[in-house]
């Protein structure tokens, strides 16, 4: 790809990505005087600092919620959303290098962050940045958007819709090229139920993580590994410890990975007795699609239903499953939660709603991606069709949005991952088409 707009920015945003990567902006539930920490804050403070140093005109909400850089004029908005927290680092053992010091080898930037959010942030920030600098008259305002809660609850974009302008369009560089027209519905809840005087189970990851590894610890670990080894599942023992092994992904892809708690409860069935695990094993098992519990459940725009146990947590108080579903576009959320209630019902489990994003979908002959697939297809030569996902970004928080890149098609998905990378192409290239994107939407030719 030729870099007629961008060529000159590369370096600079390299190392702005760098600088945003130092701060570990990792969510803290403890904050006091902040709503999601002070790294958060800070990273929030310091990508409004380099917005302000680019030109931009910043504003920082006063609680520390979300900020925003806006550039050009007009009474049309166009909204750029990004954001700036990240997840955890998982085992630092895992990682070659720091995670919050941005290290390139092998012409990948390596760091927690690279690939989501803060490297197509950047790379999104120094395009629209290279279009001002080479004259370029802005007949639309652009304005990026900093959110700083969405790898959880997305608390920031509800104070912000119900302070701020509402958009006319936008896109989101937070996904996948060529872009996403629909977005599944994510639901997050709570099975709850009674506690045990024997059992002690603590897996309590992210919802939207795949667990790599269950832990039971006991004095039926040998029975469990027994039944490990007849299921052919992989484990670790070390004296009364059983770890199970599996495959960590992120939810939205549940079917393409391996679930280290279902295959822990398969182990347990038969030597612990719990209501959670007899759920678990007799409506889920190991098909994280789960049809034994919904049937068959997707459709054409965006596959099939997922279901991730995504924590399970028993002790003498309480037992507790959490579980991430992404629910197709025309699936019936009220249905399925039904479905699901009754289900649990004759186990004694209640049903605790965490989180739920209704699903997105813009059509695919509308002006906007219309124009974003233009663009990407021009440039990269690719004709791919748009796609569906599982996935959930800040798109569906506004109208006719979408997710548009960051990552090519043939970039291995590393975020949430232990070395997070993203390679220098992909940045400048997205550079590049984030810059003739915004060219064609928001500058008077």
């Amino acid at each position: 790809m030729e870099y007629k707009l961008t060529e000159s920015y590369q370096d600079q945003c390299i190392e702005t990505i760098k600088r945003w990567v130092s701060v570990p902006s990792i969510l803290d539930e403890e904050a006091v005087s902040t709503p999601f920490g002070n790294d958060i804050v800070r990273a929030l403070e310091l990508a409004l600092e380099t917005c302000e140093s680019l030109g931009f005109k910043t504003f920082m909400d006063p609680e520390g919620y979300y900020g925003y850089a806006e550039i050009g004029e007009g009474e049309e908005l166009m909204a750029i959303l990004c954001h700036l927290d990240v997840v955890p680092v998982g085992d630092k053992a895992k990682w070659d290098s720091d995670p919050f010091v941005a290290e390139i080898r092998d012409g990948k930037i390596y760091g927690r962050g690279t690939q989501d959010d803060k490297g197509p942030s950047v790379a999104a920030l120094y395009a629209v940045y290279a279009l001002k600098e080479s004259g370029y008259k802005f007949n639309k305002r652009v304005r990026f958007i900093f959110g700083t809660d969405e790898e959880t609850l997305w608390r920031e974009m509800n104070v912000y819709n119900e302070n701020e302008e509402k958009a006319n369009f936008g896109f989101v560089p937070d996904a996948d090229f060529p872009l996403t027209y629909a977005e599944k519905g994510l639901l997050q809840c709570y099975l709850v139920g009674p506690g045990s005087q024997e059992l002690n189970l603590k897996m309590d990851g992210a919802f939207n993580i795949v667990p790599e590894e269950a832990t039971y610890e006991g004095d039926k670990a040998d029975q469990v590994a027994k039944n490990l080894e007849v299921l052919g599942f992989e484990y670790q023992k070390d004296d009364h410890k059983i770890k199970t092994i599996g495959k960590s992904i992120h939810s939205k892809d549940a079917d393409q990975g391996t679930n280290a708690i279902t295959r822990l409860v398969a182990g347990l069935n038969g030597v612990e007795d719990h209501v959670a695990l007899d759920f678990i094993n007799k409506y889920v098992g190991q098909d994280a699609n789960a049809n034994n519990l919904f049937g068959k459940i997707g459709d054409d725009m965006s596959g099939n239903l997922t279901m991730n146990i995504a924590k399970l947590i028993i002790n003498f108080e309480e037992s507790r499953i959490g579980v991430d579903f992404r629910i197709p576009v025309t699936a019936d959320k009220d249905k399925l939660v039904d479905t699901l209630k009754n289900a649990m019902a004759e186990y004694g489990l209640e049903y605790k709603e965490h989180d739920y994003l209704a699903s997105l979908y813009v059509p695919v002959e509308s002006e906007l991606i219309q124009t974003l697939l233009s663009v990407y297809r021009d440039m990269t030569g690719d004709m791919s069709e748009p796609i569906s996902s599982g996935g959930a970004t800040f798109a569906r928080t506004m109208d006719n949005c979408v997710a548009f890149g960051a990552r090519r098609p043939d970039v291995p998905v590393t975020y949430h991952e232990a070395n997070e990378n993203m390679p220098l192409t992909n940045i400048f290239e997205c550079m590049e088409i984030y810059a003739e994107a915004v060219r064609r939407l928001a500058i008077e030719e």
